[in-house]
């Protein structure tokens, strides 16, 4: 459990950092990471990718998840 919040913290900040116009705050940003290790884990299992074990892979399929999440978010904030 600590090892998700860490990996979606991580992942979150540096999406929120990635994407411009800054995150959307330390708890949003957790979240967000965390659920994008969910989204990035299906999007990089659907691919047949597979990063290897570690922080550091899962830090990068967490991330990916979480930058397509607030891409998402940002394109339904404007509409």
């Amino acid at each position: 459990m600590i090892y998700w919040l860490i990996v979606g913290l991580i992942a979150g900040w540096l999406a929120g950092l990635v994407m411009k116009g800054g995150g959307y705050g330390i708890l949003v940003d957790l979240l967000l990471g965390i659920v994008g290790g969910y989204l990035g884990g299906w999007i990089f299992g659907r691919l047949g990718i597979w990063p290897g074990g570690g922080m550091i892979g899962s830090i990068i399929v967490a991330f990916v998840g979480a930058v397509i999440l607030v891409w998402i978010t940002r394109l339904l904030k404007r509409a």
